[in-house]
């Protein structure tokens, strides 16, 4: 059995399709008693995490078919999965020049995808992830901001909101009044050291209403580079250079690099939906049987020396 993809991408998801191999593996014997059939295969991959081209082998597995047909859906499932927000990632995290990437499209999947795919943005590159289940495969934990439900429970007082948590939010959302500059220094005034960083995340469908006597010259609405600017000039000119930006809300790789070729200064980008939208289907075919060529019409076996036996 041999499965590839047709697209340049990086290699996600081949832990867990092993891990299916060897515990799901094997038949019933004739008094129904389950024998593992993971010894009587000999499986060749890739790593987690390898860059990989379109059509190239990324793992072969050799045995009974019989043994191991039943798990073609899960074990391909958990590469696509995986790949796909490997790759997504790695093109933000390429496109940010060093800049982190904060993982951050839990809310926007199934929560049972969380734990491997925070797996994959962490090895793609991803600094830091939102929850404690993307975090758990490595020992992490989750990280974010001072969100915005907090701010509105304390009456839209982002100051208060952040004084009252700053020990467990290093980061502090600035948007909620549409006065990012003016909220980003109350806020910096108000925690001082304590305060890491602040993030911009103005709707698409708002003005900043520091950039309200700029309109004309660009798109003035969402979080764009003037507004960065702004807020930038504003926390520098009041002594706050430590004070880090993140931006979010609507960034993908396009975006990410239209900033840094623009060199707005931006510390830091937190990315959600793009990074799990797309596809990279792997394909799983028969190419041998007992050494002879048997792949359907328009496949072939395709050996791949880059391949190493699993063990």
């Amino acid at each position: 059995m041999q499965v590839f993809q047709k697209q340049d991408s990086l290699l996600g998801g081949v832990d867990e399709a092993v891990a299916v191999l060897k515990q799901c593996s094997g038949y019933r014997n004739p008094e129904g008693a389950w024998v593992v059939g993971w010894d009587g295969l000999e499986v060749h991959a890739l790593y987690e995490g390898d860059r990989i081209a379109p059509r190239e082998t990324v793992m072969t597995i050799e045995g009974d078919y019989a043994q191991f047909a039943q798990l073609e859906t899960v074990y391909l499932g958990c590469i696509a999965r995986r790949s796909l927000v490997m790759r997504n990632v790695r093109e933000v995290v390429e496109a940010a020049r060093g800049k982190d990437i904060f993982y951050f499209p839990a809310r926007h999947d199934h929560w049972l995808v969380q734990t491997g795919d925070g797996w994959a943005a962490h090895v793609a590159g991803a600094i830091g992830v939102s929850t404690d289940a993307q975090a758990s495969w490595w020992g992490g934990r989750g990280m974010g901001t001072v969100p915005h439900g907090l701010i509105a429970a304390y009456g839209g007082d982002t100051v208060k909101a952040a004084v009252k948590f700053a020990d467990a939010y290093a980061e502090v959302l600035v948007d909620f009044d549409n006065d990012s500059v003016g909220t980003a220094l109350a806020v910096a005034e108000a925690l001082g050291d304590r305060l890491w960083g602040v993030r911009l995340d103005t709707s698409d469908t708002l003005v900043d209403r520091s950039l309200w006597d700029e309109m004309g010259s660009f798109k003035p609405t969402g979080v764009n580079a003037r507004l960065v600017e702004k807020v930038r000039g504003a926390l520098d000119g009041a002594g706050f250079g430590h004070v880090r930006i993140v931006v979010s809300g609507g960034f993908d790789a396009a975006r990410i690099r239209e900033f840094e070729s623009a060199g707005v200064p931006v510390d830091a980008y937190g990315v959600g939906s793009s990074l799990i939208r797309g596809q990279n289907d792997f394909t799983a075919d028969i190419v041998m049987v007992d050494g002879r060529p048997a792949a359907k019409a328009g496949r072939r076996y395709e050996p791949n020396p880059r391949l190493e036996r699993v063990t």
